[in-house]
């Protein structure tokens, strides 16, 4: 076995990768050429660190040294110093890495990490996901062993079961069951299927997985797949993931030429064998029988259960779906016992849950923290607060599906139920924070918009109910409200909760009913004073230039595209509201705050 004195570590998750870090890599490669450094130090392509808000990410090990927004011109610097002459280079250490004497911080001492607990994500960011020697030197199929080798089919469920682990995917139903269900239907071909079709705005949980540790989904599927009586797995993986789709296949293929995949592994007399689907990115193929109906060939659409799919799921065989994060966890489970990870997390939520954390953020990233943590330690502590000294106003958790709480519930337990009680939902894990310059109802918009444009169409309510909100908020946004608007809009959200087929309509009106309970004052203001208090809405705003601090230096005229913007050299200018376009390339280039939106 070779022994190097020092192992670079490389993003190489979709964050990092679109800001260079493939060309990072590159570089290191030549230059320890070069130095016939390829012996000494070991350059490990990894997934995500979480952090995305710093890559590209570099640390150097043993030292521990945390890069942050590595350039390509900066690689030199670091073989140079660190590498060959043993000095770190301070400049490029991430400000939360470093010690008040400027020594350097262990990972789990760092802010961001500190209160974080990876179960999910433990490999993402430490090996290399394209060698399965390294999955297996941290304990990779060693549970697949344990299940094949050492437990019954009903022990492993038993294990789920008692684990309390719930569907990481949205649902949040109890996973032990749903095998056992499946289990218990006789049939002689059953499926094993992944959901890996991210589709909330602003996630990218499932994606990281997949990135940075795409083993433990085939370990875990085949080990849904002993559990079940099952023999066949798929993966759908939306094509819009390409490097998680790449990374898949390579461990595949390994997999299979490692006996893990395919026949009789371990010796056994079990048999089970992965493939992947590629999905057109269609966000109603989260639901489970419209991923199915899709990876059948035929319309991503839902179909009414009964049958569930445990009973009657992928070409009418009893199915079992989980999604990404919740196969990540299973074979820790089995590994470390069902009272290990109950430990962990609330009385009805337990273990970890991964959150995407976005928005309105400073650290906005990757998160994994134990079910319970509150939304102001992952907002405050973890992510570092609010930038540029903003006030937080909400956070959405649940993306499209969920809901938005305001300052008031930031100290709400981030686990199933206390969610739902606020007003919101877990979701697949999508957080996106906003601050005082969002707009409520603009937001509640955006949402809608998504999903109206999401809808399959099968279903009238989705189809048209969704479409009548969004007409409706449409008109609000654009000033032209009317008084009853908020009660068409919450008669509308009931009746499309209470009658649309499948999830994608029971929730869509979600963030609607969620910000008319907790912004109602934002609603009225833009109906019945023709005013958005956060000067989002542009045909609800008026820029205007306040004289005393105008010094008619003439910028602001000079930019305006519409002529709108007159005035004397050294004199106070005026703005016409008739020509203006609200652009705000004003507002932008004054340089005494004379202008502001009203």
């Amino acid at each position: 076995m070779e022994l190097f004195r020092s192992h670079v570590l490389i993003c190489g998750g979709t964050g990092c990768t679109s800001s260079g870090s493939a060309q990072l890599l590159a570089r290191f490669e030549k230059l320890l050429a070069d130095n016939q450094l390829e012996k000494e130090i070991k350059l490990v392509h990894t997934g995500c660190f979480g952090l995305c808000e710093a890559g590209p990410v570099v640390i150097v090990y043993p030292e521990g040294a945390f890069y942050s927004r590595v350039k390509v011109e900066d690689v030199d610097e670091i073989v140079n110093e660190h590498l060959i002459k043993g000095r770190i280079v301070q400049r490029l250490l991430h400000h939360g890495s470093v010690e008040e004497d400027g020594g350097i911080k262990a990972l789990d001492d760092v802010d961001f990490y500190k209160k974080q607990k990876r179960i999910a994500l433990r490999n993402c960011g430490v090996i290399n996901p394209e060698n399965i020697d390294e999955y297996i030197a941290f304990d990779g199929y060693k549970a697949l062993a344990k299940a094949l080798t050492e437990m019954t089919r009903e022990e492993v469920i038993d294990t789920i079961k008692k684990s309390g682990l719930r569907g990481r995917g949205g649902g949040g139903f109890s996973t032990g069951l749903k095998w056992e269900f499946a289990y218990k239907s006789q049939n002689e071909q059953k499926y094993v299927c992944c959901n890996a079709d991210e589709g909330d705005p602003g996630a990218f949980m499932d994606r990281s997985v997949l990135e940075g540790d795409p083993h433990v989904v085939l370990e875990s599927m085949a080990i849904a797949g002993y559990a079940i009586g099952a023999n066949q797995g798929y993966i759908y993986v939306r094509a819009e993931y390409p490097i998680a789709v790449e990374r898949l296949q390579i461990a595949i293929g390994q997999a299979r030429e490692y006996g893990l995949l395919g026949k009789n592994i371990f010796g056994t007399d079990f048999s089970f064998d992965v493939d992947i689907r590629l999905g057109a990115g269609a966000f109603v193929c989260g639901e489970e029988t419209a991923l199915m109906a899709s990876i059948e060939g035929g319309r991503g659409e839902p179909r009414p259960r009964p049958p569930f799919p445990a009973v009657k799921g992928l070409f009418g065989k009893p199915t079992i779906l989980n999604n990404v994060e919740t196969y990540a966890n299973v074979a820790q489970i089995i590994l470390k016992g069902a009272d290990w990870f109950a430990s962990m997390g609330t009385e009805k939520s337990k273990g970890t849950k991964v959150f995407a954390l976005g928005g309105k953020i400073n650290n906005t990233g990757l998160v994994e923290v134990p079910m319970g943590t509150t939304l102001r330690e992952i907002i405050y502590d973890i992510g570092g607060g609010i930038p540029n000294g903003k006030k937080f106003k909400a956070v959405q958790t649940g993306g499209p599906s969920g809901g938005c709480l305001p300052m008031s519930l930031i100290d709400t337990p981030v686990d199933y139920d206390s969610l739902i009680a606020a007003g919101s939902m877990m979701g697949s894990g999508g957080m996106i924070v906003m601050d005082e310059d969002n707009c409520m109802v603009d937001i509640a918009r955006f949402f809608l918009d998504f999903t109206v444009d999401e809808s399959c169409g099968k279903c009238t309510p989705c189809r048209i109910g969704t479409r009548r909100m969004l007409e409706i908020l449409n008109r609000i946004c654009e000033g032209k409200g009317e008084d009853g608007d908020i009660e068409r809009l919450e008669n509308l959200a009931q009746n499309i909760k209470a009658t649309a087929l499948c999830g994608l309509g029971q929730t869509a009106p979600n963030p609607v009913l969620s910000t008319i309970k907790q912004f109602r004052h934002e609603y009225e203001a833009h109906i019945y004073d023709k005013h958005c208090p956060a000067g989002v809405c542009k045909k609800l705003l008026n820029y205007v230039i306040d004289p005393e601090k105008c010094r008619g230096c003439t910028l602001c005229a000079r930019v305006c595209p519409t002529g709108s913007i007159s005035g004397k050299v050294k004199e106070p200018h005026v703005i016409d509201s008739r020509k203006c376009i609200k652009c705000g390339a004003c507002m932008e280039k004054c340089k005494f705050g004379a202008i502001s939106k009203k």
